[in-house]
C-alpha cells in the first residue's frame, strides 16, 4: 500500500524551497522563532520530521533534541532538510488515509491519519515560512494548504503552548488571507521583520 498525501508533499517542497534559497551569509540570522537563527530552525524541522518518521516506523530519531538546535553549520542544508522529509513521506505513505490511530511525537501522541499527517505538514509549512521570511524569500504556503493546515492545527496546538511550542494566538486582523490567520493562530506576526 502506497498512500500519497499532497498536503505533506506541498508542506516538504516549500521547506526544501526556502532551504534551498538561503543564502551563504544568511544561516546565523535571526527568525520568527524567538531566539532561533536560521540553521537552529532548518535543524529543529529536520528534527521534527524524523520524529514523526520515527513514531510512525519504530526507527531511530532525530540525533538530536529538535526543541534544543545546536546552530552548529551544516554542511549540506538542502540534503539535510531533503533525508528528513523523505523519511517522513516514506514513513506516511504507509499509512492508509482512514488510519484512526496513528502514531505521533506531539500529544495526545496518536491521532487520525488526516489530522496526523497534517500535524507534519503544519511543521514543515510554518517552518518554511520561518526561514523565507527570515532570508527575504517570498512566502511559500499557498491559500489551500494553510487552510487544511489550520484544521489540523486547532487539534493539535492548544496542548503545545503550554510547553512553549508555540506562542499565544495573536488576534484575527481584517484582510487576513488564508496564511495570515495559519500564521496568527500559531502566534507569529504575518508582517514580521528582524
Amino acid at each position: 500500500m502506497t498512500t500519497t498525501w499532497p498536503l505533506l508533499a506541498e508542506a516538504h517542497d516549500a521547506l526544501l524551497n526556502a532551504v534551498r534559497g538561503v543564502g551563504d551569509d544568511q544561516w546565523q540570522l535571526p527568525t520568527p522563532c524567538d531566539q532561533w537563527t536560521v540553521t537552529q530552525v532548518l535543524q529543529h524541522a529536520a528534527g521534527d520530521q524524523l520524529a514523526y518518521a520515527s513514531a510512525l516506523t519504530g526507527g531511530e530519531g532525530p540525533a538530536e533534541n529538535p526543541f534544543a538546535p545546536s546552530g552548529a553549520p551544516v554542511a549540506d542544508p538542502a540534503g539535510y532538510a531533503s533525508a528528513a522529509t523523505g523519511a517522513a513521506a516514506e514513513a506516511w505513505a504507509a499509512v492508509a488515509a482512514d488510519a484512526e490511530a496513528v502514531p505521533v511525537p506531539v500529544p495526545p501522541n496518536s491521532l487520525d491519519a488526516v489530522t496526523g499527517v497534517g500535524a507534519c505538514a503544519l511543521d514543515a509549512a510554518v517552518h518554511a515560512w520561518d526561514i523565507a521570511k527570515a532570508t527575504g524569500q517570498a512566502q511559500p504556503l499557498s491559500e489551500e494548504a494553510a487552510s487544511a493546515i489550520l484544521i489540523a492545527a486547532k487539534q493539535i496546538v492548544e496542548p503545545l503552548r503550554a510547553w512553549g511550542a508555540y506562542a499565544p494566538a495573536l488576534e484575527p486582523q481584517d484582510g487576513d488571507d488564508a496564511v495570515a490567520a495559519l500564521l496568527r493562530y500559531l502566534g507569529r506576526d504575518p508582517e514580521w521583520k528582524a
